[in-house]
């Protein structure tokens, strides 16, 4: 039996995203397992949950906004549907070919690739996508002394100086943007890909560390299986929201400060009605975080975050309407090509169960780092420019049936060099002056679904520890 106090405590959760949703969920499970005598308070900005989660359902098409799949390696998402009753909802995508776009080429992915990375060499030998003295080169990375990878350093320099300008640009790059959404140059190895640093010291080469470390390095991948919810990934959303019997929700409610009267944490709410609450996890992206405390100059180091916007744009076409003879189920695109989109999705190949049987879905993304001017247009210029590409691409020469363009504003944090040290020194800051305040979110510790639900139910645990004086047991 747990001795903790009678007196029932509050949480507050803001943000009702994928991590404010999972934070509230694990709040509320563990309450109920420890017989804590616990609110929860899950507020909103907007007038729906679930964030970047959002699905179009219409006419027997399921189509995704915004994410439309996850990895799930650790088995974190299932141990969650298994709590809410819905694991046999969860459906594998049909396995199929990634291409990239080099100039005006579409060419498959190596077999055996991981990131672009070749491990096998005879499918890298015969691809067209490299010169011969590009695959040279890039083999000199089996010869090469190991990399200093001790200090924390860009990816793109990384993978420069172990594989080459070519092979980095023509396929690793568009392979590793498609996945991080980021510029190589900018972005952290030890955050994006630690696993790979340390293969690369371990084994000599960034080639044998994969091959030796194969099943470490597939998650994150193209190469990885891919999973999502037979009838969309807002249906967990759902779920979730219809679990929390112990939670009070305020949609279209926004926090806009947070302050502390003696022990106890006040939450001026833009209706001007204040909330008193004994804990908080913010689930909000960075940005938003630092305005919540602006008024006490916390959170200085996140500000340097910085964060990209990008539009997914989803077409929905005739089944006959790709011209070109294509068996993949997708492409990547090089930054060096003159082409706008950075990827692309054939839907219906990837879920069928989601597409009418004679229509085709092309889900593009658009906004490039550095070049992310594009999503600022109309959503009818934007689909012009989308179309202009996919007919030089795919030979789609009609009109689309229907599009829908979806817009994620500054949504997208860059683990840039220090990213870890920013967060770190902004989470001390804030534990010395709020103990039962904590952060949560793709701003920090990994931004796939997967990482934003541990980081949720990470910081439910932790906050009820700080409240209760408790050590808790999951």
């Amino acid at each position: 039996m747990i001795d903790v106090t009678e007196q029932k405590r509050r949480v507050a959760v803001i943000g009702g995203g994928i991590t404010g949703l999972t934070a509230a969920f694990y709040l509320q499970q563990q309450a109920k397992d420890q017989k804590l005598p616990l609110e929860i308070v899950l507020i909103e900005a907007t007038h729906r949950l679930g964030g970047k989660i959002q699905t179009f359902r219409k006419d027997n098409f399921i189509i995704e906004r915004g994410p439309d799949s996850f990895l799930d390696q650790d088995r974190v998402i299932e141990e969650l549907a298994k709590q809410l009753g819905m694991e046999n909802q969860i459906i594998s995508k049909v396995p199929g070919k990634t291409y990239v776009a080099v100039n005006k080429q579409l060419s498959p992915i190596p077999d055996g690739s991981i990131l672009g990375i070749p491990t096998e060499i005879m499918p890298f030998a015969k691809s067209d996508i490299i010169s011969w003295s590009g695959k040279v080169r890039a083999a000199c990375d089996l010869l090469l002394p190991p990399s200093n990878v001790k200090e924390d350093q860009s990816l793109g320099g990384f993978l420069r100086k172990r594989f080459g300008e070519e092979v980095v640009e023509n396929l690793i790059e568009p392979v590793v943007s498609g996945v991080y959404s980021g510029d190589i140059d900018q972005l952290s190895l030890h955050e994006t890909l630690p696993n790979l640093a340390e293969a690369c010291l371990k084994h000599r080469s960034v080639i044998r560390g994969i091959q030796k470390e194969n099943s470490q390095l597939k998650e994150g991948t193209l190469e990885s299986t891919f999973r999502t919810f037979k009838y969309g990934l807002e249906s967990l959303i759902s779920a979730l929201e219809k679990s929390l019997e112990m939670a009070v929700i305020y949609k279209g409610v926004r926090v806009e400060s947070i302050s502390k009267v003696q022990d106890q944490i006040i939450l001026l709410l833009n209706n001007q009605n204040s909330i008193p609450v004994d804990g908080v996890i913010v689930a909000t992206p960075h940005h938003v975080a630092t305005k919540l405390f602006k008024h006490e100059g916390l959170l200085k180091s996140l500000l340097d975050i910085p964060v990209k916007t990008v539009a997914a744009v989803s077409m929905i076409f005739s089944n006959n309407a790709i011209k070109k003879k294509f068996d993949g189920d997708g492409f990547v695109v090089s930054r060096n090509s003159d082409y706008s989109i950075t990827a692309c999705s054939l839907i219906h190949r990837k879920w069928p169960h989601a597409i009418q049987e004679d229509c085709a879905v092309l889900k593009s993304y658009v906004g490039r780092s550095g070049d992310e001017s594009i999503v600022e247009l109309s959503d009818n210029e934007i689909e012009k420019v989308v179309l202009q590409d996919l007919h030089g691409m795919l030979k789609i020469d009609e009109k689309p049936i229907n599009t829908i363009v979806s817009r994620f504003k500054d949504s997208m944090p860059q683990y840039t060099i220090g990213h870890r040290i920013r967060v770190e020194q902004a989470k001390k800051e804030l534990h010395a002056s709020y103990p039962t305040i904590r952060l949560a979110g793709n701003s920090y510790e990994g931004i796939s679904l997967t990482d934003c639900i541990v980081q949720g139910k990470k910081s439910a645990t932790e906050v009820l520890a700080s409240i209760f004086q408790t050590k808790l047991y999951l």
